[in-house]
């Protein structure tokens, strides 16, 4: 089965010999999102939330760049850096994903591309 490499300029360029996602069948995984705006190529400012808000929009914009969007998200991963944030991206990850939210990991991380202190990946169903 082929894959189909996904791009867009919605979301940050990849930093590393990666895709931000490639399509396989029906499945489409998702890189890693940090919270980098794709308009500066900066880490955003404003703590956990403002990071864990981009990251998770940086992630929309790929998977509707693939055709996807997240009620076709059948399993998330979360990098913290600091497992005390995981009530604020709880919050913020559950008024995304909506009321059937896919499986999830959420991980401590020691630390994170660009000094974030969120990342997050996804695999779809489409």
């Amino acid at each position: 089965m082929p894959k189909t490499i996904i791009s867009t300029t919605e979301a940050p360029a990849a930093i590393g010999p990666y895709s931000q996602a490639t399509r396989a069948g029906n499945l489409v995984f998702c890189s890693g999102q940090i919270p980098i705006d794709p308009k500066t190529g900066e880490l955003v400012a404003g703590g956990i939330e403002a990071q864990t808000k981009q990251a998770l929009a940086n992630l929309s914009e790929v998977l509707r760049a693939a055709g996807a969007s997240w009620p076709d998200v059948v399993r998330t991963t979360i990098w913290l850096v600091d497992l005390g944030d995981f009530a604020v991206v709880n919050r913020i990850y559950g008024e995304v994903v909506g009321a059937e939210p896919p499986a999830r990991v959420t991980i401590q991380v020691s630390a994170l591309p660009k000094g974030a202190a969120v990342e997050i990946d996804a695999i779809a169903h489409v």
